[in-house]
Order: C-alpha cells, then sequence, then structure tokens
C-alpha cells in the first residue's frame, strides 16, 4: 500500500510581539502570563500563508503540485478564492485544485484530511496545505491577550516522507460556543466554563480516544501529542483525560505566539517534528466545533527539515510592539492621522495582466549579453536587444541593500518611517521596493534581504499586494 504523508513544512510567526501586560495595564486588569505575535501593517492571512508557502516548497517541483488548500477564519475577503492567489503567488501551474477551508478553527486539518485522502485517490501527487490566521478578541477580554497571528504550511505527497499518515478520526459536535456573526470584527465567547467542558474537552477528548482505540495504540505508546488549546492549560486537562503525562505534550508556545486559530495544529506539528526522532508516534487532534485526530510516524527523512527549524527561528528572532494603541491601530480598530495617499489609480485589468510581474515576482535576464532585469522588460537597457530575454522567478532569492533612504513622514499615522530600497542580488538583478518588519537604525547598505509578499494599499474596493523586501532573520533565511 503507497505510504501518505508530509514530505515538508514550513511555519511563519509575524515580527512583532505585544506583551500581555501592555495589554493589561491599559484596561487596569490583570495580566496573563506571556506575549502574543501581533501582523504588521501589511500583513493579514493571505501574507503569512504566503510566507510559509514558499518557504515549505522551497526545495519541491513545483511542476508536482497538484492541489492547494487554504485554511482560515479570517481571510481578506469574504467571497473571493485566497488559494487561487496563493497558488499563483506561490508561482505553482495553472492546471491545480485549489479550494478555502473556513468557518471553523479546525477549518486548518479539514484541509489537511482532504489533502490526505486526494493524495490516498492519487487524483494529486502533491498537495500543499497553507492556514493562516489575525483573530480579534474582544478588547479587555482574555481572548484579545490570548490569541496570536501566525501561518504554517505543510506539503502532504508519496514520496521523501518525513512523517507518515498512520490513522485519522474525526467527530462533529454542535455547540455555540465560540462564534462570530457576518461582519463582525470580534470572536464571541459563550460561559467559560460551558464552552470549555461541553465544547473544547468533550470533543477533544472523544477524538483522541477514539483515534487510539482505530490505531490499536495506548497514551504510552505515543511519544509526542499536539493538542490545539484556546488557553493555556485546556490541553493538559485533555491530556490528563486520556492517559498522557505531561512529558508527552507538546509545547503549546501560548506563552510565546497566542492562539493562532486555523494555524495552531500545523504550527505546534511542525515544532514536534523539528524534535522528533525517527520511529515517534505523533499524535495531533485539533478542535472547532468537534475535533480532528491524526496519528503520525516519523522516519529517517525527518532530519532534512531539523536542519532549518522554521518555528524555533520563528521565536528567536522578534521586536517588541511597545504600545497597546499602537496595535489597535494596527488591526484597524483604531484610526489614527493618514498617512500620505497613494497616488496610484489600481486597475482589475492591469492587476490581471502583469500577474507575472506583480504576483509571481519575474523579471527577465537578456539572453544576448546576460543582463537582469526587474520588472520585465521587452528592451535590455544594457546593449538595447529587443525581445531576447527568458523569463525567470525572483521570489526565492536573497539580495543585499545597494542604496536606500529612510523617510520618517511618509507612511500611516501609526507607522510613519518607511525605507526605500534598492537591493541586488547576486546575478546583478536590481530590485527597487518598499522595506518591511525593520528596524531603522540597523539597516545598512550591504544588509541581506529576502522576498516578502505583503500588502502595498487599498484601493479600488480591494487590496493591492506586491512584494517588500524584509531583513534575514536569525542569521539564517527565515
Amino acid at each position: 500500500m503507497m505510504s501518505v504523508g508530509i514530505s515538508s513544512l514550513s511555519a511563519y510567526v509575524p515580527y512583532y510581539r505585544l506583551k500581555r501586560e501592555s495589554i493589561a495595564r491599559a484596561w487596569e486588569r490583570r495580566a496573563i502570563k506571556g506575549e502574543r505575535s501581533v501582523a504588521n501593517t501589511d500583513e493579514d492571512s493571505l501574507t503569512m500563508a504566503v510566507e510559509a508557502a514558499i518557504s515549505c516548497i522551497e526545495n519541491a517541483d513545483r511542476q508536482e503540485i497538484d492541489a492547494l488548500y487554504f485554511a482560515s477564519v479570517t481571510a481578506p475577503y469574504a467571497e473571493k478564492s485566497i488559494a487561487s492567489t496563493i497558488a499563483v503567488v506561490c508561482d505553482l501551474k495553472d492546471d491545480l485544485v485549489t479550494s478555502d477551508f473556513s468557518n471553523s478553527t479546525k477549518a486548518g486539518t479539514g484541509a489537511l484530511n482532504a489533502a490526505i485522502n486526494a493524495v490516498k485517490a492519487k487524483s494529486a501527487r502533491n498537495a500543499l496545505v497553507t492556514a493562516a490566521d489575525c483573530r480579534n478578541g474582544f478588547p479587555k477580554s482574555d481572548q484579545e491577550q490570548l490569541f496570536g497571528d501566525a501561518a504554517a504550511a505543510l506539503l502532504i505527497g508519496s514520496e521523501d516522507l518525513v512523517a507518515e499518515v498512520v490513522e485519522n478520526y474525526s467527530v462533529n459536535t454542535e455547540i455555540i460556543d465560540v462564534w462570530r456573526n457576518a461582519g463582525e470584527k470580534y470572536v464571541n465567547h459563550g460561559e467559560g466554563r460551558f464552552s470549555t467542558d461541553k465544547g473544547y474537552i468533550t470533543a477533544m477528548t472523544q477524538a483522541v480516544k477514539g483515534i487510539l482505540k482505530k490505531a490499536g495504540k495506548k497514551p504510552e505508546d505515543i511519544q509526542k501529542v499536539v493538542l490545539t488549546t484556546p488557553g493555556l492549560k485546556d490541553n493538559a486537562a485533555v491530556a490528563k483525560k486520556t492517559g498522557f503525562i505531561p512529558e508527552q505534550i507538546q509545547d503549546s508556545y501560548m506563552l510565546q505566539i497566542g492562539y493562532c486559530g486555523t494555524a495552531q495544529p500545523l504550527l505546534l506539528l511542525s515544532a514536534a517534528l523539528e524534535e522528533a526522532k525517527p520511529g515517534d508516534l505523533i499524535l495531533l487532534a485539533a478542535y472547532g466545533n468537534g475535533a480532528d485526530a491524526f496519528l503520525f510516524q516519523v522516519t529517517d527523512q525527518v532530519r532534512k527539515i531539523q536542519q532549518k527549524p522554521s518555528v524555533r527561528a520563528a521565536l528567536e528572532t522578534k521586536r517588541t510592539l511597545e504600545s497597546y494603541s499602537r496595535y489597535l491601530s494596527f488591526r484597524d480598530l483604531l484610526e489614527t492621522v493618514p498617512g500620505e495617499p497613494f497616488r496610484t489609480f489600481p486597475s482589475n485589468s492591469a492587476y490581471w495582466r502583469e500577474q507575472k510581474g506583480i504576483l509571481r515576482l519575474y523579471g527577465s535576464k537578456c539572453t544576448s549579453c546576460g543582463q537582469g532585469i526587474f520588472p520585465i522588460n521587452r528592451v535590455c537597457p544594457s546593449c538595447g536587444a529587443k525581445d531576447e530575454l527568458k523569463e525567470v522567478r525572483l521570489s526565492d532569492r536573497h539580495a543585499k541593500v545597494f542604496t536606500y533612504s529612510i523617510d520618517n513622514l511618509a507612511g500611516r499615522g501609526d507607522d510613519p518611517v518607511v525605507v526605500q530600497t534598492v537591493a541586488e542580488d547576486s546575478e546583478g538583478f536590481r530590485y527597487y521596493l518598499l522595506m518591511t518588519d525593520f528596524n531603522n537604525e540597523e539597516v545598512q547598505v550591504g544588509m541581506e534581504v529576502k522576498f516578502t509578499f505583503r500588502k502595498i494599499y487599498e484601493g479600488g474596493n480591494y487590496i493591492n499586494y506586491f512584494w517588500k523586501c524584509r531583513p534575514i532573520r536569525n542569521g539564517g533565511d527565515q
């Protein structure tokens, strides 16, 4: 029988963190331990999912990815496929299946189930699953402190697997415990004990016990149990009810990241695999009006992903967002004085026509003299050759700052500093882009940067995305 499982994985955590005591101080209430991750002003669920997805498929053959599934309860559009955009930005082929999963925090594992089934049925050689969320808790609520922003991606296939799927199991429960009505910004919660006991703990306990029984395993057979958790210790209650000891529980990173919705199960699974040994059994369970559970067995190939641990690297590099009011403004929950408006006029047709340059980040290389040109240009500025070019994907390259300028007044009212950058890569391509996720005191000529897909501005009643550059994190390629 063909083995199906995870061949690659990656996680993304935004650069900014907000200490929970900063939130509590604003409302003169008790602080929950730790801090939470916060998406930058130019980030949303789509851009974070792209970041995780591109890192995940860095060494994969993109022509052999036949499906892309995106999961989120905070997609930037209420009606428009996000998966289709991500597929283009990742420079995948056009004849693939794209689908969006939403409305539940276990949408990420729902997409994972669909990907596993697609590969098992041989309707896809490889399926890319990516999930991301930026959820808002009501001001002064526990959820405002506990929520965090993040993304994760898994590549599901049948070759070179780092973890094979042993079994999966799901339960469905109907309960109004966590919900958000159409058009609302904040997540609603039912009474705490009722929601936790009758919703989360009941469904998760059923799913964990169910998959153990289905697989013929006992708790002591499992090396690591990954349980999504909306609170600091809710997963510990499930573990206790199902016979696991604290040493078996995967760190939920609730003190460093927070509850990141649909991305949490994939992110925590990635973290577990980064520390796993060949032969280990990992149990994953995720909640959301029911629960999904999976049992994975780690293979010898796990060492290849442990050389570049994405979760650990993301945790080690961060910048503290000092102000709670700036956090509110970053989330568009509090309006500040607007910055200088963009002078560009949006065009749906131009956006569609220039997809290779705008979304896929392609440039051209002159076949006559070898000059690299960005954006794509029919005429070589070096030798004058016309239409003698080869189009080249540039999104997965690194570059170094060639020159830059810092404008302290050009940005938004809550984020006024703008770094305009000219970067150059090893083949001589030069890029004029804005920089993001920077500390302006550290920007310098020669700084190594990578490209990241971000929001630019909103015009024409839709979001205009493009590429920016950002400093390399943690001395590596994160």
